[in-house]
């Protein structure tokens, strides 16, 4: 695979820009971080870019490879048409900074306003609590995820239609429901998922499940059961009918 390739990078700022064509020298085994950390190196010293751990744990590198929410550092040029310019952009559901460097603060502000872990009193006089191994392995999928925010970014909710006010995105969906399934926790949130929140703007598509790094179920494991949660609450007529009439749900 050792040769040449044209990367098309974008270059500027939130006041504007142009993709730059650079070519440079790859090699077998190396994935589209090296090659924009080299641009970086021999050819653009002022390219702003992210990058922390090169192994896919941080979440830092993230970018937009050919389209398509990648982390660039897990990015193998082998699954590449590299005969074609490798087009490399910043994310678009956040404001731009410089380069393919963008403003993700909205999502760390966004995780301070969701309710925190409040578990319930212990079961034992030593403080311990009694558990299934099922119900703690239900949300350990939910831990693997490193905030890259790939599935942000690709969610149409928050891409297009710029509804970072009434929507939380995956990311802090996954966060949620690790939260509201975890065995010991006896917070409600449930009226802030439908409201303040927005569980309800989501229509499952599915494509944050597609581009997560980490593989985690985003829709089938966190959204929809979250949803499913929402509809009975509130939306379930027999349910609805039992509270006015102030008796419990079976």
């Amino acid at each position: 695979m050792a040769g040449q390739a044209t990367f098309r990078i974008w270059r500027g700022t939130s006041e504007g820009g142009e993709f730059v064509d650079y070519g440079v020298d790859v090699s077998e085994g190396m994935v589209v971080l090296d090659v924009v950390r080299r641009i970086q190196a021999e050819q653009a010293l002022d390219l702003a870019l992210r990058w922390n751990c090169k192994a896919g744990k941080c979440g830092s590198c993230s970018a937009e490879v050919n389209g398509m929410p990648r982390l660039m550092c897990m990015t193998r040029l082998s699954d590449l048409p590299l005969d074609k310019s490798v087009t490399v952009e910043p994310l678009k559901a956040f404001p731009l900074i410089k380069d393919l460097v963008t403003d993700v603060s909205w999502n760390f502000e966004v995780k301070k306003k969701i309710k925190k872990f409040r578990p319930r009193p212990p079961d034992n006089p030593d403080g311990s609590w009694n558990m299934s191994q099922e119900d703690v392995e239900r949300v350990q999928e939910f831990r693997k995820c490193v905030e890259c925010f790939l599935c942000q970014d690709v969610c149409h909710v928050l891409r297009e239609h710029q509804l970072h006010d009434e929507f939380i995105g995956p990311r802090y969906f996954v966060h949620v429901a690790a939260l509201e399934m975890h065995p010991l926790d006896e917070e409600d949130r449930l009226e802030e998922l439908r409201t303040t929140q927005g569980v309800g703007y989501c229509n499952i598509t599915k494509c944050c499940t597609k581009v997560c790094p980490e593989g985690i179920t985003i829709t089938d494991n966190a959204i929809i059961p979250l949803k499913e949660r929402v509809v009975d609450r509130f939306y379930d007529p027999l349910r609805a009918l039992l509270r006015r009439l102030g008796r419990r749900a079976p």
